[in-house]
């Protein structure tokens, strides 16, 4: 059963804004108050350090532990703390309860906004219900971390939950669509805009029915990506298409709903299916005139897969219930043939000419965030879609954030080149390994000749060289940002 939807108007979200102000409830004013290592220890899940580090602040205080510890606070704390928004309107509006908790989870967040959204199974002790509505988490902040922040003109936020991926948004899209199946989502991302004063079109539908005939510049969605049978526990998680149908359904419809040259980046799971290849997977999915680059950042046993998803709904897989839907879950891996769950990124660009589809694995740790690269990426693809012909006469430079590693072993005759590998030190530390003609060739790329006339040195010294298959390399080395034009 649905779970009363909560209203938060323009007025009291008005003065619930000068509360938190006026208290110092804003993501610098938290670690202000926190200090740097209790800060570190909340986001770890310890909140003692903040507990005590919290204690003599006041009305700061009593805000980070009321929303962000889960405690129960007085009564006059509260009032005070909440300013102009009386304590009996507070609890009508179900921001706090009438024990003295928080109702709703509303934190700051990055460049001082605030997120309204659902208490987690930790601080409501207990599951979820099925329409609960995610804060902040994982998925969330990595989905901003990895889309472009060009300026647009319009943008969809698709599945907007609590509105984290519109936030972002704003800093660089005039207009803004939100959509979501959940009534509750849009009454919680409701809040969150106006509590950040922003202004911001919302529609409720499945998928992309609300925006039916629309067009946009920019498309971001975190969908209900979690793959398994085709049911709905949870809305926020679960999509009722078996399998990754969600995520492939997403892919092959997005394009659609973009203007010419408009970009799509979304997050998305894959299954790995025995004697399948992940990359042919998705690439089926991809409708004609599109860009596409999949980045796939981890993969997952059914059984890690599974205990996970339970845990984050609350669930222990230990329990009578969690053992109930795990079986069902693995059984359902098992007649598909899953061997395997991956995730990751996916970039697309609806565009008029050739095409460039790339899957790729990035599992290794960086610190980058991954939003500049992809529109590096896309830069990349359209310059070599249109000097394709050309990359013979172009002068390349190897970029000064690029090294070159050899490891080698130790022989009759000294040491022995085993491996030479390219190292890009910035952005998601692309590698590539290259063999010794090939390192000789990028040391000569400095901006001064073009390609062919280093290839022609080049065969003074190894004889003849294989251009035809020499070229692949230098594309994949232009896309990866190894080398570009002088």
């Amino acid at each position: 059963m649905p779970s009363v939807v909560p209203d938060l108007s323009d007025d009291l979200c008005a003065r619930l804004r000068d509360a938190f102000l006026t208290a110092g409830y804003t993501a610098d004013g938290v670690v202000e108050v926190l200090g740097a290592q209790a800060h570190a220890a909340l986001g770890r899940g310890e909140p003692e350090p903040a507990r005590r580090a919290s204690l003599d602040a006041g009305p700061v205080g009593t805000l980070i532990r009321l929303f962000l510890l889960g405690d129960v606070e007085p009564e006059t704390a509260i009032h005070r703390a909440l300013g102009p928004v009386g304590l009996d309107e507070a609890i009508a509006a179900r921001i706090v309860t009438p024990d003295g908790r928080a109702g709703l989870d509303i934190r700051p967040y990055e460049a001082n906004w605030w997120v309204v959204a659902d208490l987690d199974a930790d601080l409501r002790g207990g599951a979820v219900p099925a329409d609960h509505v995610l804060g902040v988490g994982h998925a969330s902040i990595n989905l901003a971390r990895a889309t472009t922040r060009r300026p647009v003109g319009t943008l969809l936020d698709l599945g907007t939950g609590c509105g984290v991926q519109a936030l972002h948004a704003s800093t660089h899209a005039s207009t803004i669509t939100a959509t979501d199946v959940s009534a509750r989502a849009l009454a919680l991302a409701r809040a969150t805009f106006r509590l950040n004063e922003l202004d911001v079109e919302l529609a409720r539908g499945e998928w992309f029915e609300p925006v039916q005939g629309r067009r946009f510049d920019q498309v971001v969605c975190n969908p209900p990506f979690v793959v398994g049978p085709a049911r709905v526990d949870y809305t926020y998680r679960d999509s009722g298409l078996a399998g990754d149908g969600a995520s492939a359904m997403i892919v092959r419809e997005l394009p659609s709903y973009l203007n010419e040259g408009g970009v799509g980046q979304l997050l998305a799971s894959w299954l790995h299916r025995r004697g399948e290849d992940w990359a042919d997977r998705v690439r089926s999915w991809l409708p004609g005139g599109v860009d596409a680059w999949f980045v796939q950042r981890d993969i997952a046993d059914p059984g890690l897969y599974v205990g996970t998803w339970l845990r984050d709904a609350g669930i222990d897989p230990r329990s009578a219930e969690g053992r109930t839907k795990a079986n069902a879950w693995l059984d359902w891996f098992a007649a598909n043939d899953v061997e395997g769950v991956g995730f990751g990124y996916v970039t697309l660009r609806r565009t008029d000419g050739d095409t460039e589809v790339v899957c790729e694995d990035l599992r290794h740790a960086y610190d980058d965030p991954l939003g500049p690269e992809a529109g590096r990426w896309l830069d990349n693809v359209a310059w070599l879609r249109d000097h394709d012909k050309e990359l013979l006469a172009t002068r390349f430079a190897v970029p000064p954030t690029v090294v070159l590693e050899e490891v080698s072993s130790p022989g009759e005759d000294g040491w022995a080149p085993v491996v030479r590998r390219l190292h890009r030190m910035d952005g998601p530390g692309w590698q590539h390994e290259v063999d010794e003609p090939t390192a000789k060739l990028l040391a000569g790329c400095q901006g001064a000749l073009p390609l062919e006339d280093l290839i022609a040195l080049l065969e003074y010294a190894y004889g003849e060289i294989d251009v035809d298959a020499a070229l692949p390399v230098i594309r994949d080395l232009v896309l990866h940002g190894m080398l570009t034009p002088a």
